[in-house]
């Protein structure tokens, strides 16, 4: 698959579009075909090396955060979701990787699609809601 990658932490870094394998699926986890990935200020802080103390990613890493695709694939162990499923995700911090072809996702952090929303509103809508949850927005 193809991905986006941060070879090391600047404000000045440019991202390196390369190969990778696809993603592995665990028994808790949803493989989702990315058709919408977002770009929000997190993703550029942490690209930046700004959260590097808290969130040390080691590069290189797939960066992103937010996303809408389709289910191809399910773990063992997951009941909520079904191959061909549209969902959308503001993924766990730990787990970022948005901006590639595919990702595994723990089933928790994913939900459906609402159908009356095309896939980058919401993608879009994913980052929105979780700061309205959280009081921030």
């Amino acid at each position: 698959m193809r991905a986006f990658i941060v070879k090391s932490y600047g404000k000045k870094e440019k991202l390196h579009l390369i190969e990778l394998p696809e993603p592995m699926v665990k028994e808790n986890e949803v493989l989702v075909q990315i058709h919408s990935a977002g770009v929000n200020l997190l993703d550029s802080l942490i690209k930046n090396g700004d959260f590097k103390l808290f969130l040390p990613y080691k590069p290189p890493f797939v960066n992103g955060h937010d996303l809408a695709g389709v289910v191809t694939k399910v773990g063992s162990n997951v009941g909520r979701f079904k191959i061909g499923d549209e969902v959308y995700s503001r993924v766990g911090d730990h787990r970022i990787g948005t901006f590639a072809e595919y990702i595994a996702v723990n089933e928790g952090d994913l939900a459906l699609k609402p159908k009356n929303l095309t896939m980058d509103e919401s993608r879009f809508h994913s980052f929105g809601w979780l700061n309205r949850v959280a009081g921030i927005g």
